[in-house]
């Protein structure tokens, strides 16, 4: 797969202090990939300096092969060939939906330029909005909007800064899916930046978790999630408990729910001290288990029901069931363990 974009030991800095610090990522062609952390990580500034908005301090950034950005070079963000979805839209009022999608294009016959809206409405579904003005829209179409434009243009790459946060939880979710089909369908190469893991694992095909200013991880959202590379991922992503244990073979350990054995060899020797990660689906409550336990807490989600539960040490892990299976805080249940991932810690 040809790189389309390449950041090599990228530093960037605030007020002279480094918010960026030796950061590297390599996406190729028409690839979706998200930033992924907390507020102040470091994510927006990765993301303005791609767009050439904000100056580097070290390192290099090169799109589709040339360098766009260096200690020595900065090349202007209009002649980068990338396109920027903006946090809160950035349309403008005074321009009708016609107006801001078709603003980027230039050099089109009016022929040309009427088959161009078109087809990018058709894309992004507003057809019949093309008279409307911004205020006439909805969260969602005046998201489609600001794509359609960023798009019209034809940019080698895409950044996409928060793009769902003005939005409610359901239209996220809903448009998270329509603008990664669009863009595959498309063919774009994107990055997203997000703090929402729900949203990043919807959109990309690979996520990296920043921290201070690097990446923890980076890999598919199926590994973060099972495969963690470290604590500080295992307790980011998603929901889990680490419960102490010692190894009983490279691939099993010995814990207070049972022996739990995965996927993955660890070279420690056996009796090694170590932490395991469950996750809530690890967990399954049944009357066959062979470990009891009591329901603390419950959160209803509608087709799953997420339980809280102690075990007899006063440790907690979670399970995640099927909402049909209803249990009651104070009830006493019994759990089995069933994780094809063994993760450990020493």
């Amino acid at each position: 797969m040809r790189p389309m974009l390449e950041l090599d030991s990228l530093i960037c800095q605030y007020n002279n202090q480094p918010v960026v610090n030796g950061f590297n990522m390599q996406l190729g062609e028409g690839m979706l990939a998200c930033l992924l952390g907390a507020s102040g990580c470091g994510k927006t500034s990765v993301l303005r300096s791609i767009a050439g908005l904000q100056t580097i301090s070290g390192g290099q950034i090169r799109i589709d092969g040339g360098v766009v950005a260096s200690v020595e070079q900065h090349i202007a963000p209009e002649k980068r060939q990338v396109g920027m979805v903006f946090q809160d839209y950035a349309l403008f009022p005074h321009l009708s939906v016609a107006d801001n999608i078709l603003f980027g294009v230039r050099g089109l016959s009016r022929k040309q330029r009427k088959s161009q809206l078109e087809y990018w409405l058709e894309v992004v579904r507003l057809q019949g909005y093309a008279e409307r003005y911004p205020h006439e829209l909805s969260g969602g179409q005046q998201q489609r909007v600001a794509l359609a434009r960023a798009m019209a243009p034809r940019p080698r790459l895409l950044l996409l800064d928060e793009p769902f946060s003005n939005l409610d939880v359901e239209m996220r979710e809903q448009l998270a899916l329509e603008i990664r089909d669009i863009l595959k369908s498309e063919g774009i190469t994107a990055l997203f930046v997000t703090h929402d893991q729900h949203e990043a694992f919807v959109i990309g095909d690979k996520v990296a978790i920043m921290h201070e200013g690097k990446i923890m991880q980076w890999d598919t959202p199926f590994n973060l999630y099972h495969e963690p590379a470290s604590r500080f991922v295992a307790g980011f992503i998603g929901q889990g408990e680490l419960l102490p244990g010692h190894m009983l073979s490279d691939h099993s350990v010995q814990t207070e729910v049972g022996t739990i054995q995965g996927n993955r060899s660890y070279p420690w020797r056996d009796n090694t001290a170590v932490d395991v990660l469950l996750r809530p689906d690890d967990v399954i409550i049944s009357e066959q288990g062979q470990v009891g336990c009591k329901v603390v807490e419950k959160a209803f989600r509608g087709a799953e029901t997420l339980y809280k539960l102690q075990l007899d040490s006063g440790r907690f892990v979670y399970s995640l069931m099927p909402s049909h299976e209803d249990f009651v805080p104070g009830q006493s249940v019994r759990i089995e363990v069933s994780a094809c991932h063994l993760v450990a810690f020493k």
